[in-house]
């Protein structure tokens, strides 16, 4: 089983569209924000889409033949903090959202971890960190 984990209600509506319809893993949506999942509500899943938009993650991973019982944890955290288009403020946004992750991540110890983040001079700083 997949856990996805979308805040937005259209794209978590949507993700649901995707995994009824067969395009996606068959898993749980779940549309709470990521500060109130704790490592109790991911036992016994084996992949889980952080910030899971409307599964772009699952869809690649599914093109690239990695099994939907293979685990993996992706991220696409959000940008706005680290984006050149924002206000710029960094690890000092409130929508960055990271630390809530890395707690999980820390906790939990996925073997592996797959996220992504924008190509700002801040977007590389939050890479190296």
């Amino acid at each position: 089983m997949v856990y996805y984990n979308e805040l937005d209600a259209y794209c978590a509506a949507w993700l649901g569209n995707l995994i009824g319809a067969g395009h996606l893993p068959d898993g749980h949506v779940d549309a709470r924000d990521i500060r109130t999942v704790g490592a109790d509500d991911l036992a016994g899943y084996r992949q889980c889409h952080f910030f899971a938009g409307i599964g772009g993650w699952p869809y690649a991973l599914g093109l690239a033949g990695w099994a939907p019982d293979r685990p993996v944890w992706t991220a696409s955290c959000p940008c706005q903090p680290f984006s050149a288009a924002g206000k710029g403020a960094g690890d000092g946004d409130e929508r960055h959202l990271w630390p809530v992750l890395r707690a999980l991540v820390a906790e939990l110890r996925p073997p592996t971890i797959i996220g992504e983040q924008v190509a700002s001079d801040l977007g590389r700083e939050w890479l190296a960190g």
